[in-house]
């Protein structure tokens, strides 16, 4: 199978690419940075270019292009995020819409923040909350949300008659991959720093990389899907018991707490946003569910477990 991948080098990406070619699938990556080669094309993630040919007699295109949430969100930065991903997704659509061949498929990368901040159910694609209202949340994550909105608004306003489209509701891709967000987790466990952080009631929703990987192979398939699907463990944990396990898994008892004035400091001096820390993310694959698809890792505890010993294998 031919798949156009645009965004393939960022974390997610890398995880994907991997995985795909590692079975035989022909992987073309569009990127706006790394240099040319390898079945890498560059484009600028808005126009039309030399890119598009590659699009044309495609199997499927996995769009995971749009500029890193790991920021302050300051006007600037919302900016970026905002016309990174609607920029991108209304170019991939130009260029299916163009194709003599379009591809009989595009999953579109979206994210599970796109659903409110709560704590009293789980939020999933048929009777889930879209966030941007909760009195208990503060008011700027609301551009989080309209971010979210827009992008699946834009997947859905492409003109792409014979090609099936899924909005991937993402949660955070845990991977023993450097720098991803499991990396985080896992250096704070080892820091002594892996407590519980503002009370800990807050949900965390995850997938494990493997589980990832296994979903978008099973989306690409299932001509019955598509619109919004939550690419998430069935198991979301409390941030307490999110890093017990994950401090269980390593081997350390103990992990310093923080209260929330704490974290907004560290979110501050680290260049990021307590909205990635402190939302309840509670969300739930009913979809992926319903229609047979089966976890290999749909509990946090004995998914720690495996990324710690494939962390400790990687480092030696």
């Amino acid at each position: 199978m031919k798949i156009v991948i645009p965004g393939g080098t960022g974390q997610v990406g890398r995880v994907l690419v991997g995985a795909l070619r590692a079975q035989g699938h022909e992987i073309v990556v569009l990127s706006r940075s790394a240099p040319p080669g390898d079945r890498i094309v560059r484009w600028d993630g808005r126009h039309q270019g030399d890119w598009a040919h590659e699009i044309d007699g495609a199997d499927a295109v996995i769009n995971l292009a749009g500029r890193s949430v790991n920021c302050r969100y300051n006007k600037t930065n919302l900016q970026q995020m905002m016309d990174s991903r609607m920029d991108s997704t209304r170019a991939v659509g130009i260029a299916i819409q163009s194709s003599a061949q379009p591809p009989r498929v595009w999953l579109q990368m979206s994210t599970a923040t796109i659903y409110s901040h709560r704590f009293d159910a789980d939020n999933d694609e048929i009777s889930g909350r879209i966030g941007g209202e909760e009195p208990d949340a503060p008011s700027y994550w609301r551009f989080s949300i309209d971010i979210a909105q827009a992008w699946e608004r834009t997947l859905c306003e492409a003109l792409t008659p014979v090609t099936r489209k899924v909005a991937l509701r993402t949660a955070m891709l845990m991977s023993p991959n450097p720098g991803g967000t499991f990396d985080i987790f896992l250096k704070l466990v080892r820091w002594g720093l892996g407590g519980t952080v503002a009370g800990g009631r807050h949900y965390i929703s995850w997938i494990h990389d493997r589980d990832f990987v296994r979903a978008v192979e099973f989306l690409l398939e299932r001509e019955d899907l598509t619109g919004p699907v939550n690419l998430a463990a069935p198991g979301p944990f409390p941030q307490r018991d999110f890093m017990a396990a994950l401090r269980a898994a390593y081997g350390r008892s103990v992990g310093l707490p923080a209260s929330r004035w704490m974290m907004e400091v560290g979110a501050f001096f680290h260049r990021t946003d307590t909205e990635l820390i402190l939302k309840s993310r509670r969300v739930v694959p009913t979809r992926l569910l319903r229609a047979g698809f089966s976890f290999e890792f749909p509990q946090w505890p004995a998914a720690a477990r495996d990324l710690v010993a494939r962390s400790r294998a990687r480092t030696g």
